[in-house]
C-alpha cells in the first residue's frame, strides 16, 4: 500500500551531506593519533539545531560531550569584552577613538595614545602580557590564585608600544577593554558583562569566574598530554588556572549551546545596531589565535572567515586543555561552534600540527553545513 502524502511528510529526512561529512571530520578528528579525547559541534540552519559529538568529554568514561557541558571558552571570551564595549559605544558611554590616556590614565604613558578601536583589532601596540618571560615562573607559582586585572598588565608596563597601527595580536588589549568597561560602567566586569552581554542574549550558563572551578557540573574535561602520549586522567587540566590570570581576555566559562546563541546575537545585530555593525566591519589584515578556518582578516573583536562554503564573522581561542571556534553568517541565522579538549595551534609541530590542520579542516566543513541551502 502506498503510504499517504501525510504520512510520506512525516518521515524523517535524511541528513543532508553536509552533515554526514561533518560527522565523518569528528570521527577522524578523535581517532587519529594525537587526536583529542573529545569534540563537539552545533550548527544551526535558522531554527534547525543539530548537535555533532564524537569521543568522549572525559578520559576514561564513554560520554558524548555534549551541549550544556560547561567549559573554558578561552579567546573567544574576546568577543565577549567586545560586545561589552561596543555596547557601550551604541550607548554613546565609550567611543571607538576614546584612547587609554583619556579613560585609564592609571596605566603606563606610553600607551596613552592607543585607542579602543585599536584595543578591539589588535592593531593598538600594546605589548601582549603572554610575551613576558615571568608570566610562565608566575602562573606555576600560583595557578588557582590570580593578580587583580590592573596587576596583570604590570608583567608588561615598563615597554613601550610596538608598532602601533599594526595589527598584532595582544592578551593586553582586552584585559584594557575590561578596564574601559569597568571605568564607564562603575560596576565590576563581570556584573557588567552579565548586564550588557548575558541577560540580553538570554545566556545562562555562562560566569566569569576568578578561580579554577568550572561551574556547574558536568563539564568537559580538558588535557595536556606529552608529546605523543595519550592522555590520561593525570593531564587533565581542566581546573588547574584560574580564570583570573587571563580574565576579559579568555577566562570565561560556558557551555557549547551559549557559545552558539552567542555568536548568533552577536553577529546578527541583537546587540548593537548597523551603525556598530559597519564599525566592526572595518577588516585589517591578521588572523585569529589560534587560526580559523579559510582566509582570515581581524575586525573589531571580530574575525572574517572566507571559507569554500562562503564567509561567516566569529571567533577562535586556546587555552590550558581547550580549542574553540564560533562564527556566524552575517545575519546570525546561521552559526556553527567547535570544540575539543585539546589545545592546538598553528604553532604545533609534528603529529600535533597534523591535528591542528585536521581540526580546520573539521571547522571548515562545520561552516559548511552551517550555510548548507536546508
Amino acid at each position: 500500500m502506498l503510504a499517504s502524502a501525510a504520512q510520506a511528510d512525516a518521515r524523517p529526512k535524511p541528513p543532508a551531506p553536509e552533515d554526514v561529512a561533518l560527522d565523518q571530520a569528528l570521527q577522524r578528528l578523535v581517532t587519529m593519533a594525537g587526536g583529542p579525547p573529545g569534540v563537539i559541534a552545533v550548527v544551526q540552519r535558522n531554527r534547525d539545531r543539530q548537535v555533532h559529538a564524537a569521543g568522549t568529554s572525559e578520559v576514561g568514561r564513554n560520554r558524548l560531550p555534549r551541549d550544556t557541558d560547561t567549559m573554558h571558552i578561552a579567546s573567544t571570551a574576546k568577543a565577549f569584552s567586545g560586545a561589552a564595549a561596543l555596547t557601550l559605544v551604541q550607548q554613546r558611554r565609550l567611543g571607538l577613538d576614546d584612547t587609554i590616556g583619556q579613560r585609564r590614565p592609571d596605566l603606563p604613558r606610553a600607551w596613552h595614545p592607543a585607542t579602543l578601536r585599536q584595543l578591539l583589532n589588535h592593531t593598538s601596540g600594546v605589548p601582549d602580557l603572554l610575551s613576558s618571560p615571568d608570566i610562565g615562573p608566575a602562573i606555576s607559582a600560583s595557578p588557582g590564585k590570580a593578580p587583580a586585572p590592573r596587576q596583570l598588565l604590570d608583567f608588561v608596563a615598563n615597554r613601550p608600544l610596538e608598532n602601533p597601527g599594526t595589527y598584532h595580536y595582544s592578551n593586553s588589549d582586552n584585559i584594557i577593554v575590561g578596564l574601559f568597561v569597568e571605568s564607564v560602567t562603575g560596576q565590576p566586569y563581570d556584573r557588567a558583562l552579565d548586564r550588557l552581554v548575558s541577560r540580553p542574549l538570554g545566556l545562562r550558563a555562562t560566569s566569569l569566574p576568578a578561580g579554577p572551578e568550572l561551574r556547574p557540573r558536568p563539564f568537559i574535561h580538558g588535557y595536556d598530554p606529552d608529546p605523543g602520549v595519550a592522555p590520561t586522567a593525570k593531564d587533565d587540566v581542566s581546573e588547574f588556572i584560574a580564570g583570573g590570570w587571563s580574565w576579559a581576555s579568555g577566562g570565561i566559562v560556558s557551555t557549547p549551546a551559549d557559545l552558539n546563541t552567542f555568536i548568533r546575537g552577536y553577529v546578527g545585530g541583537d546587540l548593537f545596531n548597523r551603525r556598530i555593525q559597519n564599525e566592526q566591519a572595518q577588516f585589517v589584515s591578521g588572523g585569529s589565535e589560534p587560526t580559523g578556518p579559510g582566509t582570515n582578516t581581524a575586525g573589531l573583536a571580530l574575525f572574517r572567515y572566507d571559507t569554500r562554503c562562503g564567509t561567516v564573522f566569529g571567533h577562535t581561542g586556546n587555552t590550558f586543555g581547550y580549542t574553540q571556534f564560533m562564527a556566524a553568517s552575517r545575519d546570525g541565522r546561521r552559526s556553527v561552534t567547535m570544540s575539543i579538549n585539546l589545545q592546538r595551534t598553528q604553532k604545533n609541530t609534528g603529529q600535533e600540527a597534523e591535528v591542528f590542520a585536521t581540526l580546520r579542516a573539521a571547522e571548515e566543513d562545520a561552516v559548511c553545513a552551517a550555510l548548507a541551502p536546508r
